[in-house]
């Protein structure tokens, strides 16, 4: 079949092939002010997540921040010292972060409360410490930090349970399972070098660990990095480069690993809908870029329902979403800058459409690469329409973003709706056919606005508020970093990535979760 012709923007690596076969988001907040909680401890880790952010205009993806001189190794926890003001002059004693009581004493009529404020409680290591999650399991919500998996209660944020690990969490799907489980990947040991072999089931519901299990090489290629987990109902894949292997979450049994022939899943998305990202290779040690498919897959066999070949030279990105399928392509050999297209499918893996930019330019931030390929925020989709971020742009000396719509059909831009002044907005989901999107807070210009849950219907038009997140709450609502986003029954979680400060004790007063609603 023929291909597409070329489009402005995306490329065209689609070539129609014959069928034979959510919402955790964590969107950008605005910069918080100078001031108060400063990060300059923390760089390295802070580089190293901006490096998935991706800001995207005429086929070219540009990098947003470097290894900020990470030397490769683990941080250690220590003791630092109390940091100095130039001149050798103690800093200010701190003022504490405040509580949701007094986040809500200048709450206006048509704002919803603070439910509550968690605080991180936690000595991290120096440069800092990632966060995964936030997962939600009943009445219990949980995120894992440095070498912690703690949950907390949905309705006031006390801690239920906390379950030190042995060592570092290197990788952890995005979603846990229907009955609140989730499967950790760890190191071997506290070393900086050591190996992500180390699986560790927790129940998220009680705390408690489950079973065990260590990952086998192999071969020389399978060097146990760039892991990536995905659970689909009772099954846990954890993919790398030359293999998947698949475990029961429920009682930890080996279900399959590396399949027979040259193509190999490396990574799963979670869901129901389990699509793959596949290399096939006639040599594993061959240099220059595989051959890709996407699949559908069944996670308990490893079996293939149907597949969707990529053009050669073009690599699967990630998954924005899984029903329909929308794939993220990237194509970073043999031209003079990295390219990004996007390719609409069909139920049946068969190619549909691809988007029309025009001249927009779009941002859209995704997890590190080489882990999940399920995780970004920016991105929405329902049968009819996919809705896709554009990249930040100056209006009034703030800046601004705006969503655009795009036909699933034809590819072609429906309407562009723009972010109030200073603000931005990040697609979650589709519901009840309005996209739910996150508006960030803002601090600047003409007065301080709170975040919120916005709704757009399928014509665009004025956004519509879901929940308005207080005014007063502006200013530690921005001081999350790069949050993720949870939107459920009315209420919102928002919950930073990232925990680290200047000093000790900053580090342990800083707002690390804050949930909305009545």
């Amino acid at each position: 079949m023929s291909q597409p012709p070329p489009q402005q923007g995306f490329g065209a690596p689609y070539e129609p092939q014959p069928g034979v076969y959510g919402d955790p988001g964590q969107p950008q907040p605005s910069t918080p002010p100078s001031g108060g909680r400063s990060r300059g401890r923390v760089a390295g880790v802070v580089a190293a997540v901006l490096a998935g952010v991706l800001v995207v205009g005429a086929g070219v993806w540009f990098v947003a921040g470097d290894d900020g001189g990470s030397d490769g190794k683990n941080p250690v926890a220590t003791e630092s010292a109390e940091p100095q003001q130039p001149g050798g002059e103690p800093r200010p004693k701190m003022t504490p972060a405040p509580g949701a009581d007094e986040l809500n004493k200048g709450r206006k009529e048509g704002e919803a409360k603070v439910r509550w404020v968690q605080k991180n409680g936690v000595d991290v290591p120096a440069g800092g410490a990632a966060v995964r999650g936030p997962w939600v399991a009943g009445d219990t919500v949980a995120k894992a930090m440095y070498r912690t998996v703690s949950g907390y209660s949905v309705e006031d944020g006390t801690r239920r349970w906390s379950l030190p690990l042995p060592a570092d969490f290197c990788a952890a799907p995005t979603l846990p399972s229907a009955d609140g489980k989730i499967v950790l990947a760890l190191r071997a040991d506290t070393t900086g070098e050591a190996d992500c072999d180390r699986l560790q089931m927790i129940d998220l519901t009680t705390g408690k660990a489950g079973w065990t299990a260590t990952l086998d090489r192999s071969g020389s290629m399978d060097g146990l990095s760039h892991i990536a987990m995905a659970v689909n109902g009772d099954v846990v894949t954890v993919g790398r480069l030359t293999r998947t292997d698949a475990y029961r979450i429920g009682d930890g049994k080996h279900l399959w690993d590396k399949l027979p022939g040259s193509c190999q899943p490396h990574a799963f998305t979670g869901g129901d809908v389990p699509l793959a990202a596949v290399d096939c290779r006639k040599d594993p040690g061959e240099d220059g870029t595989p051959d890709q498919e996407v699949r559908r897959m069944d996670p308990a066999t490893g079996r293939a329902v149907w597949t969707y070949k990529v053009k050669k030279g073009w690599r699967i990105d990630q998954f924005y979403s899984v029903d329909p399928p929308v794939v993220s392509l990237r194509k970073d050999e043999d031209t003079p800058e990295p390219m990004w297209a996007i390719a609409f499918l069909n139920a049946d893996g068969t190619f549909r459409a691809q988007p029309v930019p025009g001249k927009e330019n779009f941002a859209v931030r995704c997890g590190e690469e080489g882990e999940n390929l399920d995780n970004c925020i920016g991105v929405a989709t329902d049968d009819d329409t996919f809705y896709l971020t554009t990249e930040p742009a100056s209006v009034g000396g703030e800046a601004s973003n705006a969503v655009v719509a795009f036909d699933m059909r034809t590819g072609k831009i429906k309407w562009k709706v723009p972010a109030p002044y200073a603000q931005h907005l990040y697609p979650l989901r589709v519901e009840d056919g309005k996209v739910l999107l996150y508006l960030s807070p803002s601090l600047a210009g003409d007065g301080t606005r709170g975040g919120g849950i916005m709704a757009l219907g399928p014509q665009g038009g004025a956004l519509r508020p879901v929940l308005r997140h207080p005014a007063s709450a502006a200013y530690a609502e921005s001081g999350m970093f790069l949050p993720a986003v949870r939107y459920s029954g009315g209420r919102s979680l928002i919950t930073s990535t990232l925990v680290g400060a200047d000093g000790d004790e900053e580090e342990m007063d800083q707002q690390t979760m804050i949930a909305f609603g009545d």
